[in-house]
């Protein structure tokens, strides 16, 4: 069932959302060669604590850490280590916030010093299907709008669409209904509403979209070793169009 939100509930997610964007900013802020994921994960659940929030993924499921970090290969869900970044890398951070009862959930792709063409290339276009997936986030739309926004945007530029993972709808808990798939025939699925609150973001391959996971039982890897690349906003729909609550 898809939980409508109330403007009250909106405000709340509103505010888990900053404490998640201002976290990201810091982190992105802090990224260079030689810094490590543990130093970045570390950083997060500091500054989160600090501004009174709870790091949503610590424990969720059984997951050790404050952040996902994901390098290079490493798609989603990847452990935070002792690996100096190097440049010439690229670093996914998964991020989730609970305060006050409400979540709120981001991600951005980050360059470590210069990428070659293709792996920027790789990066912007993903950044930008996110953009035109929260554009059709719009009441009177079909979910799967939103989700063909996204593989209609990537897979002419050459890039691929992982099917494994998906956005989904955020509020009281983590994970909500819908499943929000980032591939698919528009025009299908439930009627976008005012008061859903959906958690978007794409996940893209450089090369084939297979997935595999490693023996940790979460990070998930790219079946070929290319990259991939991963951006997510906390998005509500409004009367007037989409909101992104997790954006400064």
């Amino acid at each position: 069932m898809i939980v409508l939100k109330s403007p009250a509930e909106i405000d709340k997610m509103r505010a888990a959302g900053r404490i998640v964007a201002e976290t990201l900013a810091l982190l992105e802020s802090r990224i260079e060669p030689g810094v490590t994921t543990a130093e970045l994960d570390r950083l997060a659940e500091q500054e989160c604590r600090r501004q009174g929030g709870q790091p949503a993924f610590k424990g969720y499921g059984g997951f050790p850490y404050a952040i996902c970090a994901s390098p290079n290969d490493r798609i989603v869900h990847g452990f935070p280590d002792d690996k100096p970044l190097q440049p010439g890398d690229i670093l996914s951070i998964d991020f989730g916030v609970l305060y006050k009862g409400f979540y709120g959930d981001s991600a951005i792709t980050v360059a470590i010093g210069e990428l070659d063409e293709e792996t920027q290339r790789l990066v912007e276009v993903t950044r930008e299907s996110l953009v035109r997936a929260i554009e059709k986030s719009v009441p009177g739309g079909r979910l799967s709008d939103v989700s063909y926004a996204v593989q209609s945007w990537v897979e002419p530029k050459g890039f691929s669409v992982v099917r494994e993972f998906v956005g989904h709808g955020i509020g009281r808990s983590l994970h909500e209904a819908p499943q929000i798939p980032n591939y698919g025939p528009a025009g299908q699925g439930p009627r976008l509403k005012p008061g859903m609150t959906l958690a978007l973001e794409p996940m893209i391959n450089a090369g084939v979209p297979g997935v595999k996971i490693l023996e940790d039982g979460w990070t998930a890897v790219t079946q070929d070793g290319r990259k991939s690349a991963h951006f997510e906003h906390t998005v509500a729909i409004t009367e007037n169009g989409p909101e992104i609550l997790t954006r400064l």
